[in-house]
């Protein structure tokens, strides 16, 4: 009975891995296409992104409601359109009234208050940091590729990096596929990407840079697993069924909502007002 239980779930895992595989293979070149032309294409395909996200995002949450739906997607293509044209300050001011209107309106409907605590940031300050990152007119389009290949190999490198070691486990309580040994592997994935970009573009240091992309690593798999604790408590296993594979969008990009954050703060702590060059060119 073992063997064959064992007999059914590889071939399982392998044709999971399959559709995996594909599903990236349609799907990177568009993302990088995009995200290579800038300007109003990248912003349209984080508009539509950004709705997509905020159905699957309320889904997850308290009081789902059309009105809740359309409030977050509405305040999302909102700060999307604002980034690309006034700036990613104004943005967030919108953002933040969005907040404000879905709290107040929470509260005289006597809802929970925390699920627009959770799904505005969670949902616009990505949007706004990816725009604003690709805004810089000199390392803007070299940001966007670093960050979504850091986010890759982190993905990448953790899964392999767990399926072949396992060993304890990350967060049992909240995804329980996650370990040690895939975090590691990860940030070495991380680190390869920042290291070989900063030598073969002559970014500055590639030991920073390598060290800022095993920053990224780890906060991108914080963000795998908040968003793993969020359908736990859903009770559903995918955000969603849009991308064969994968499930949500939500369930592809989780941990570049937090990695792009944390990449264009670490712009703003270094000082520079250029993001892509804030967060890449380290002396």
């Amino acid at each position: 009975m073992e063997s064959s239980t064992a007999s059914k779930t590889a071939p399982s895992k392998s044709a999971e891995l399959r559709t995996r595989i594909l599903s990236a293979l349609v799907l990177a070149p568009v993302a990088l296409g995009l995200a290579w032309v800038g300007g109003w294409p990248f912003a349209a395909l984080l508009a539509v992104a950004a709705v997509a996200m905020a159905l699957e995002l309320t889904a997850l949450l308290p009081g789902d409601t059309l009105t809740n739906r359309v409030m977050l997607a509405g305040f999302a293509l909102i700060a999307v359109l604002l980034t690309a044209v006034g700036g990613p300050f104004v943005a967030l001011l919108a953002g933040m009234a969005g907040l404000t209107f879905a709290v107040t309106l929470g509260i005289l409907r006597s809802a929970p208050v925390w699920p627009p605590l959770l799904a505005y940031p969670y949902l616009i300050l990505p949007l706004v940091a990816l725009l604003w990152l690709r805004l810089d007119p000199a390392y803007g389009r070299i940001a966007i590729f670093w960050l979504l290949f850091v986010v890759w190999a982190t993905d990448t490198f953790a899964y392999f990096a767990g399926r072949a070691i396992g060993g304890p486990k990350l967060a049992p309580l909240l995804s329980p596929n996650k370990t040690w040994a895939g975090l590691v592997g990860g940030m070495f994935g991380a680190v390869v990407v920042g290291a070989t970009a900063a030598i073969w573009l002559d970014l500055g240091s590639p030991a920073l840079l390598a060290l800022v992309s095993a920053v990224l690593a780890v906060v991108a798999q914080a963000g795998d697993i908040l968003e793993s604790a969020l359908k736990r408590r859903a009770g559903v296993k995918d955000s969603g069924k849009l991308i064969p594979g994968h499930g949500g969008i939500l369930d592809r990009v989780d941990g570049l909502v937090t990695a792009a954050v944390a990449a264009a703060l670490i712009a703003l702590l270094h000082g520079s007002m250029a993001p892509g060059m804030g967060v890449l060119v380290w002396p």
